[in-house]
């Protein structure tokens, strides 16, 4: 055998064991995005679980006949607003994760000043479906965290094949490209105050 032909099978070689690793590597790319779409549509499933449930809690609240408007107003908004906010599972860019956030961020809050407030009414308080209703957003919050501790996991092993070389050449080649996940609320990191002076 002569070194042109030893050159050639060389080379031959080389180009099986690439096209091998990329097609390998593109179907590991390829996995590693559908359980990041998977991750996503999760978190988006357990956030419609909390929409849903709102219109049932605004409704037994408003049977308070003196229950603050303003915050009720406020949840309705707050709802709506966070419904409109639809984001693809192919298209996650950081600014459309913040996007989301800061809309489900909103409703959290009114969430949360509703429940606070109906605290001062007893008969509210003692009213069965209300209570219902509470304690399935309690845990509706907690499968939420669930899904987006999930959906982290997801993004990070997606991540990590995407930036990993040799796979970051076949991914830049083949179009994939590091996903932003959740991060903490703006603010999250400082400790609330708590005043019993008052």
């Amino acid at each position: 055998m002569n070194s042109k032909n030893l050159i050639i099978i060389i080379i031959l070689a080389a180009l099986v064991l690439l096209g091998g690793c990329g097609c390998s590597g593109y179907n590991g790319l390829v996995k590693q995005d559908e359980s990041v779409k998977n991750a996503w549509n999760k978190v988006q499933s357990d956030y419609q679980r909390r929409a849903d449930l709102i219109p049932n809690l605004v409704n037994t609240v408003k049977g308070e006949a003196n229950f603050e408007q303003t915050t009720l107003q406020n949840v309705i908004a707050a709802r709506a607003s966070a419904t409109q906010v639809k984001i693809d599972a192919s298209n996650l860019t950081p600014e459309k994760m913040q996007q989301f956030q800061a809309a489900q961020g909103q409703l959290s809050s009114a969430l949360g000043r509703l429940l606070a407030v109906a605290e001062s009414y007893p008969t509210l308080r003692a009213n069965d479906a209300f209570r219902g209703l509470q304690a399935q957003l309690e845990g509706t919050e907690n499968r939420i965290k669930v899904s987006r501790n999930d959906f982290n996991d997801a993004i990070q092993t997606y991540n990590v094949k995407v930036r990993t070389f040799p796979m970051n050449i076949f991914a830049g080649i083949f179009g994939f490209h590091v996903k932003e996940g959740f991060k903490a609320d703006e603010g999250s990191q400082n400790v609330p105050k708590v005043d019993f002076s008052k």
